[in-house]
């Protein structure tokens, strides 16, 4: 009995549910004492600092966020009194922002720890002192451009100049409006390949929230905004306005600069209010997910990653979970050269999982690489899925999949349920030579829908079982 029970308890972990605390180690990083710091920008500098501004204007520096000991991080303030900054960066000596009036350059002429140089680059859209009329501004593209996505008043009108709009700010000050459609963003990055995301919420025009590529010229979904086509001469105004109670796919047909969500967060399942966008640009520091893209979700308090890819020219993909277990609701994100991902966060205005009014928050790869779905890649008859690790061929069946598929309706109600729901049938699976890819051939894939793929049998050729076991894909095209 005694050898049996240490058999038993031998073998234990090799069957238990993978944690993140295996892959991911996160670590609070102490705040200064009797502040209140929501943050709503994170910008990385040399010499391993780090910048952050909170929601109520205060731009402060953080000496030892890299170190292991976090208990004796330096914080200075550097200046107060920006108006809701959410967007950062370093550039050549300076910190460049996006609030929510205009685009700043600060600078510390004299290496004090404070600012003395207050420039103001860009200041061409308009506010009236609406809480929603955020304004979440990019890094540098490579041609030195900062994008900035506007909120609508309210989140419903465009009471203000170019509000519903995403606009280019080039280096030299030029307002450049670029996306009409927004509705209300809450971040906004690039890919691997520098192409501009942004996710935008649930709400009017948008069935559930999603990251979206910001193609010039393109049309985003939500008409409002779209009274100031005739401010600007560079994009045609659309041809037909959308109808309402549609579908996108349908919609698409009717309006050729319809660019619809690359991925659709179908909402309560993955998270509900979308915010940071950023890729992993670190090579592997970060684990194995290099230049996929991760997103920020505020009411959850979570991560999500997503993969993407380019079908007919349009951007689609699919979003798994990630990260969790964050301490407030996530705003800004930046992931550093050696793999350090800071996370910063606000509760205020909306609830989050977290609990916290606010929180900095650090994440490494503890250097175990956990059993993922890594990609997932439409095909004209189904999906190819390559995965972190061998999978075990005994358990790859039909069976052990299952999916699901829906729309939702476009609309200038609020949101939309899951509807049109499909239930595609997974008639054969293939695992290719080396274990790491699956081959699904599926009946009744949907264009336009999301395709919600759960595998629930699928065991790695160790025997462990998959971190996150569902993936939402959004077949924005279905391959030739």
């Amino acid at each position: 009995m005694r050898s049996l029970l240490l058999t038993i308890a031998l073998l234990t972990p090799l069957f238990a549910a993978p944690t993140q605390e295996e892959f991911y180690l996160r670590e609070e990083i102490p705040l200064p004492e009797g502040e209140v710091m929501e943050i709503g920008s994170i910008a990385l500098m040399p010499e391993q600092k780090v910048a952050v501004t909170t929601r109520r204007g205060d731009l402060w520096i953080c000496e030892g966020a890299y170190e292991d000991d976090l208990s004796k991080v330096k914080w200075t303030l550097a200046h107060r009194g920006l108006h809701e900054p959410l967007g950062m960066f370093y550039q050549d000596g300076s910190l460049v922002l996006t609030q929510r009036p205009e685009v700043s350059k600060l600078t510390d002429t004299d290496n004090d720890g404070k600012i003395d140089s207050f420039e103001t680059i860009c200041a061409d859209w308009g506010i009236n002192g609406d809480y929603h009329e955020y304004a979440f501004g990019s890094p540098a593209d490579k041609d030195g451009n900062v994008w900035v996505v506007l909120c609508l008043t309210g989140s419903f009108n465009a009471n203000s100049a170019w509000r519903g709009w995403c606009v280019r700010v080039t280096p030299d000050g030029e307002m450049i409006p670029t996306c009409s459609g927004i509705r209300s963003p809450g971040g906004i990055g690039f890919n691997a390949d520098g192409d501009t995301f942004y996710t935008d919420n649930q709400g009017v025009w948008n069935g559930s929230s999603s990251l979206k590529w910001l193609k010039p010229g393109s049309f985003q979904g939500n008409p409002t905004g779209n009274i100031f086509y005739p401010n600007q001469s560079d994009i045609k105004p659309l041809a037909n306005q959308p109808n309402d109670k549609s579908r996108i796919t349908t919609e698409r047909e009717r309006i050729p600069q319809f660019m619809p969500p690359a991925v659709v967060l179908p909402h309560g399942k993955v998270g509900q209010s979308p915010t940071a966008v950023i890729h992993d640009h670190t090579s592997g520091r970060f684990g194995p997910f290099s230049n996929q893209v991760l997103v920020g979700e505020q009411t959850h308090s979570e991560v999500q990653r997503v993969f993407t890819e380019k079908i007919k020219g349009v951007y689609q993909g699919a979003v798994i979970k990630c990260l969790s277990g964050f301490r407030a609701g996530i705003i800004p994100m930046r992931l550093s050269d050696d793999g350090t991902l800071f996370v910063g966060g606000s509760n205020r205005g909306w609830a989050s999982r977290g609990g916290k009014p606010f929180t900095f928050e650090r994440v490494r790869w503890t250097g175990k690489t956990p059993f993922e779905i890594l990609e997932m890649r439409a095909k004209p008859d189904g999906f190819v899925l390559t995965f972190t690790e061998a999978v075990d061929p005994d358990s790859i069946k039909p069976e052990s999949f299952s999916m699901a598929a829906w729309t939702y309706i476009y609309q200038s109600k609020y949101g939309s349920p899951e509807v049109d729901q499909a239930t595609p049938v997974i008639k054969s699976v293939k695992v290719s030579p080396d274990g790491k890819s699956i081959r699904l051939y599926i009946d009744g894939l949907v264009k336009g829908h999301v395709h919600h793929l759960i595998s629930n049998g699928v065991k790695s050729a160790n025997g462990g079982e998959l971190w996150h076991r569902d993936a939402y894909y959004t077949l924005n095209e279905i391959p030739d």
